[in-house]
């Protein structure tokens, strides 16, 4: 075996996010608590507690970063307790959230907010959420609000998580609120979202004229099933123009181009001062008569991948890497703010972290402007749709008892982190079983 290490630079940002939802628990004003209570999450789960970070145990899972030598973490704050009603604003909740990211600082850590991360107050889906135009000038007066309460502690902000996950998932596939399935309303929604963006960027801006404003984008690496198959090359296109480019090239351009039907957005231009990438797994492409609401391609995992315990992540790191590269268009820095398996009994997530800082080191290596790492995720959240059944913290949760189990992957990560570095000993010592093709003798 050959010993080597892979470095990042000094100032390398590595840390683990979250969101307001998903561990806050006792959510009760906002879309997903009412998509909840309809019945829509697999086996009827419900949120309920979550990690009861609202309760105040934030405090002690944040100890548990900063004792992993993790020098960040990204969080989201919840829109529907800032103001709960149109005109409410709820000062209380501004405080908490104030208590949270000077915490994070008092322990040496950066904060990165997210302001919205698929959730939204009732008041905002009664008035037809992210369909109706007015929803721009209401997100950026909350945003505005927020920026004002928090920026002595926080200067570097994602908008929005993931708008083409909030928009396919919403109104193309419908199994996030509100449950649609039309393409003609998720231009709209996308459109909305785009200018909501750029509104709060503004906004943001105003504000804090030095700060670091961005999306994260949910990057999923497509390749066709078939390359010597037109049809699966073609569906594949159309797939990844939609959903992996449509919004990126937006924000860069002020064009929103949805397969040669265009709408400028002139105030959505060059409103990024980073590139955040979102990446988990990638998927083979097939043309499918059967797949009208995917653009006739029916997406599957890559033959051989190592799966994730519900099949729902390939292990596929190069992935990463190409999503890295088609990002490097956009001539940002990139910070890699969402990674990560669901893994119960932590057998895959080494192999998976260390694979997948290796494609980020390759990134790194050949000089492309990575700037951080956050792993999805902390501690076992409430995962949307798929409610408990998947496990993706560093930290083990039991719902009913709030108890905490630390996984070997902690001290994996934690290693990491603290040595800024991945070398061929962290992986002999937990994940030994790809030690020798990723140090081959």
């Amino acid at each position: 075996m050959a010993e080597a290490s892979f470095h990042f630079p000094h100032g390398f940002i590595w840390g683990t996010a979250t969101s307001s939802h998903q561990v806050e628990g006792n959510n009760t004003n906002n879309n997903w608590y009412a998509w909840e209570q309809q019945g829509h999450i697999v086996q009827n789960q419900k949120a309920g507690l979550a990690c009861d970070w609202w309760g105040g145990r934030w405090r002690e899972d944040f100890d548990r970063a900063a004792d992993a030598k993790q020098n960040a973490h990204r969080l989201s704050l919840e829109w529907s307790r800032i103001q709960p009603a149109r005109e409410r604003w709820d000062e209380d909740a501004l405080d908490h959230y104030r208590e949270m990211v000077r915490n994070l600082r008092d322990r040496n850590m950066t904060p990165v907010v997210t302001l919205q991360h698929f959730t939204e107050p009732l008041w905002i889906t009664e008035m037809g959420s992210w369909e109706n135009s007015d929803v721009v000038a209401h997100f950026a007066a909350y945003v505005a609000r927020a920026v004002e309460a928090l920026r002595e502690y926080v200067d570097t902000w994602v908008t929005i998580n993931e708008p083409n996950v909030l928009t396919f998932s919403g109104y193309v596939i419908g199994d996030f609120p509100p449950g649609k399935n039309s393409l003609g309303t998720a231009m709209r929604v996308i459109t909305n979202i785009v200018r909501a963006h750029a509104a709060a960027y503004a906004e943001i801006h105003k504000l804090q004229p030095a700060a670091n404003v961005g999306v994260s984008h949910y990057f999923r690496h497509l390749q066709p099933a078939h390359a010597w198959s037109p049809l699966d090359r073609m569906v594949t296109r159309w797939q990844s123009a939609i959903f992996n480019e449509l919004v990126p090239n937006a924000l860069h351009t002020g064009v929103l181009n949805f397969l040669g039907r265009k709408k400028r957005i002139p105030e959505a231009r060059g409103t990024q001062d980073y590139f955040g990438i979102d990446y988990y797994t990638s998927d083979r492409v097939a043309f499918s008569l059967l797949r009208p609401g995917e653009l006739f391609g029916h997406r599957s995992p890559p033959e051989g991948a190592e799966l994730s315990d519900t099949g729902f992540i390939a292990n596929v790191p190069e992935g990463l890497f190409q999503a890295i590269r088609w990002s490097m268009q956009f001539k940002l820095p990139i910070i890699i703010t969402e990674n990560g398996i669901e893994d119960a009994e932590d057998s895959l997530r080494p192999q998976y972290l260390a694979e997948h800082i290796q494609q980020m080191w390759r990134a790194v290596n050949f000089n492309w402007p990575v700037r951080g790492y956050f792993y999805w995720t902390l501690v076992d959240n409430f995962e949307w749709e798929r409610g408990w059944t998947q496990r993706f913290g560093l930290w083990e949760l039991d719902p009913d008892s709030q108890a905490r189990r630390r996984r070997p992957s902690v001290d994996f990560y934690a290693q990491i982190c603290r040595e800024n570095r991945l070398s061929s000993e962290m992986v002999a010592k937990y994940a030994p079983a790809i030690l020798e093709k990723m140090f081959p003798g």
